[in-house]
């Protein structure tokens, strides 16, 4: 009798359960496999903030930054575009000077917003920020539900 079945079976399993890296690594394939989210076309040119040197190396940057997102929102529930840009900020490096910290690009965060807005994952508070709507929840728990099962079948 092993301890852990029983409690997954006594409650479902949330995006708070699971590792955040293993659940961002599955929700961003599952947005890379819906048709409904699509890649801006200026998105293999632009940088993620000032402190950055060079655009991402990675090809699915901008999925793995939306699945990134939608998590941040399912678990702070009424953050901002400014709160998420001093999130993925960092420190910009000047050379012999002193380095300073730099917020990430507004425009990414936004369209990634609207994006998750377009496909009922994110909706607007009334103080302007985001949170996620019932049926993005359920999907994002499902999503994680089946990395916490270990496959990512979708």
């Amino acid at each position: 009798m092993s301890g852990e079945e029983p409690q997954y079976e006594a409650r479902g399993i949330t995006v708070r359960d699971v590792a955040p890296a293993t659940f961002i690594e599955a929700y961003a394939l599952h947005l890379k496999n819906s048709d409904r989210f699509e890649i801006p076309k200026w998105c293999d040119i632009v940088k993620t903030g000032v402190h950055k040197e060079l655009a991402p190396a990675n090809e699915d940057w901008y999925f793995v930054r939306a699945a990134s997102i939608a998590r941040k929102v399912y678990l702070k529930p009424g953050v901002g575009i400014g709160a998420l840009r001093k999130w993925y900020g960092g420190q910009y490096r000047r050379g012999s000077r002193a380095k300073c910290f730099q917020k990430a690009a507004g425009g990414i965060i936004r369209s990634v917003l609207q994006q998750l807005e377009e496909t009922k994952v994110v909706e607007k508070t009334e103080s302007g920020g985001r949170r996620i709507t019932r049926v993005g929840q359920q999907d994002l728990d499902r999503i994680a539900g089946q990395v916490a099962r270990g496959g990512n079948e979708d």
